[in-house]
């Protein structure tokens, strides 16, 4: 067990900006201090935790099982400290008339902000949200100069200075007609393969989790219809024979609001996470912290 007395709790401020910038210069750069103290931090580190914690991947440094178990329980521990030696301050939600720039795409603008934008008109009816769809280019520079203060995407953001946490995790469920004579009570896999699907335009080149999962097995969907946006799916779903397979949440809203029956899907994929994604230059501000962990805290209870 380690024994925190004997321990430099400096090399755990060393510890998260590897982890976040995956890189022992970069990481340098971020802290201040020159590279040769910054790997000589990890070294001690290491023996003091008895793992290497990162091992070189490519030109960067890939967190081990053991750092990845260590990266929340350090942040918050950090996040503790800087806010106990930060002089008092503190943000007046209920009061405030701030706006915030929130950047979702339309998964986000179902399953996390109406519920929070219901709480927030009662907890702090002075607070605007405005909500902005950008690409990953623009996102990008948008944070950094704080023309968007918050995002959630499926991806996470690369670069220095950005923060993601994951906010959520989902699965798939698959959507067809409650009279559609080519499904019954089960969805196999046949089935699935037999019928045309609608699906989503995907935003990266990557292949979409479910075909690439098909793909291992050699088999491949019938995509009859692409459409821009989720809320496109169920209402072709309801009116045709297309079935389509959405994130867990906003499928179970989709069938309630367009009655549709829901689908266990027929090959297996893993949880995926949705991350909320900050900028450095924001990562202190007393309002964005709140609006941080208000948003948190409601992704945890959806």
């Amino acid at each position: 067990m380690t024994n925190l007395r004997n321990m430099d709790l400096n090399l755990l401020i060393v510890f998260d900006a590897i982890y976040l910038e995956r890189s022992i210069s970069k990481a340098a750069e971020r802290l201040n201090l020159s590279q040769p103290a910054v790997s000589n931090a990890l070294t001690r580190l290491r023996e003091t935790i008895g793992d290497p914690l990162f091992k070189r991947e490519g030109r960067g440094m890939a967190p081990t099982a053991r750092a990845k178990s260590l990266r929340e329980p350090i942040r918050q521990a950090l996040d503790v400290l800087e806010r106990g030696l930060r002089p008092n301050e503190s943000f007046e939600y209920a009061n405030s008339e701030r706006e915030f720039v929130i950047a979702v795409e339309d998964y986000g603008e179902t399953v996390v902000l109406p519920r929070f934008i219901d709480w927030l008109n009662s907890a702090a009816p002075g607070i605007k949200i405005r909500i902005r769809s950008e690409s990953a280019m623009e996102l990008s520079r948008e944070l950094r100069d704080g023309t968007v203060d918050l995002a959630f995407d499926y991806f996470i953001l690369r670069g220095s200075g950005f923060n993601n946490v994951c906010a959520l995790t989902e699965s798939l469920v698959t959507l067809a007609r409650w009279d559609n004579p080519l499904v019954g009570e089960q969805l196999s896999m046949d089935n699935f393969l037999s019928l045309s699907h609608v699906v989503i335009e995907p935003r990266r080149k990557s292949m979409p989790m479910i075909d690439l999962a098909l793909a291992k097995r050699g088999l491949e969907r019938k995509i009859s219809l692409v459409v821009p946006h989720f809320l496109s799916m169920p209402a072709v779903v309801r009116s045709s024979n297309l079935i389509g397979t959405l994130p867990r949440r906003i499928a179970y809203l989709y069938a309630d609001q367009f009655k549709l029956r829901t689908y266990t899907v027929p090959v297996h994929t893993p949880e995926f996470p949705i991350y909320m994604i900050w900028h450095d230059s924001v990562d202190k501000d007393p309002g964005h912290q709140w609006l941080r962990n208000q948003l948190l805290t409601l992704c945890n209870a959806t």
